[in-house]
């Protein structure tokens, strides 16, 4: 009985925490998956780096955060694939970060969840071609970073690869000016130096 009472605790504590980062069909979805396997869920400022990470605490407790400017479907996707990453550590220990066992877990996990009561039709084809073999970042899709992006309640960013060649853009405070791309990369000339740069596709700028 305490440990019903304790989990009746924690549900009613995530779904007051997490309501409005959600699409509002995957909330009792979400809350199962939490219910199943419990960790410290932190939302936390914007990383440069990563829009999310899971680990293992030295209490031996699983910690997750994601970062708190993500739009909710990028949230639950993000939410998701670190959820899988617990998953499979506790399923496997220590194996590939994202290796068969990983993308295996990420798929079964976000089946339920392609569904156009969860997701916009923009996004849920790309977002279904992505998970035929999801990758460590979903950055690294263009197509599917593009979908998503359109559902931001502000669109102020401008990646690289939305720019024509010649174009000049502000990146950290310096000026650049795209020379020609580069399979996933662009060839930039920073103006001031006349230095060559290569930047993702997915710099913004």
């Amino acid at each position: 009985m305490p440990v019903i009472k304790e989990l009746t605790k924690f549900l009613v504590r995530m779904q007051g925490y997490l309501s409005k980062y959600l699409p509002e069909a995957s909330e009792k979805m979400v809350y199962r998956l939490l219910e199943d396997h419990p960790c410290t869920l932190k939302i936390v400022n914007n990383r440069k780096t990563k829009h999310g990470d899971f680990r293992k605490m030295p209490s031996g407790k699983y910690q997750i955060s994601i970062n708190n400017d993500l739009n909710k479907y990028r949230f639950l996707l993000t939410l998701i694939h670190e959820l899988a990453h617990l998953i499979t550590f506790k399923q496997h220990s220590r194996v590939k970060p994202h290796g068969i066992a990983w993308k295996n877990t990420f798929q079964n996990l976000m089946l339920p969840f392609l569904h156009p009561e969860i997701y916009p039709d923009n996004v849920l084809p790309v977002l279904a071609n992505y998970l035929k073999n999801p990758k460590a970042s979903t950055d690294s899709d263009v197509k599917l970073s593009w979908a998503l992006k359109q559902c931001d309640e502000r669109n102020e960013k401008v990646y690289i690869f939305e720019l024509a060649e010649n174009t000049r853009f502000s990146h950290n405070k310096r000026i650049f000016e795209i020379v020609e791309k580069r399979r996933t990369r662009y060839l930039c000339t920073e103006v001031k130096t006349r230095r060559k740069y290569l930047f993702h596709q997915r710099a913004d700028r």
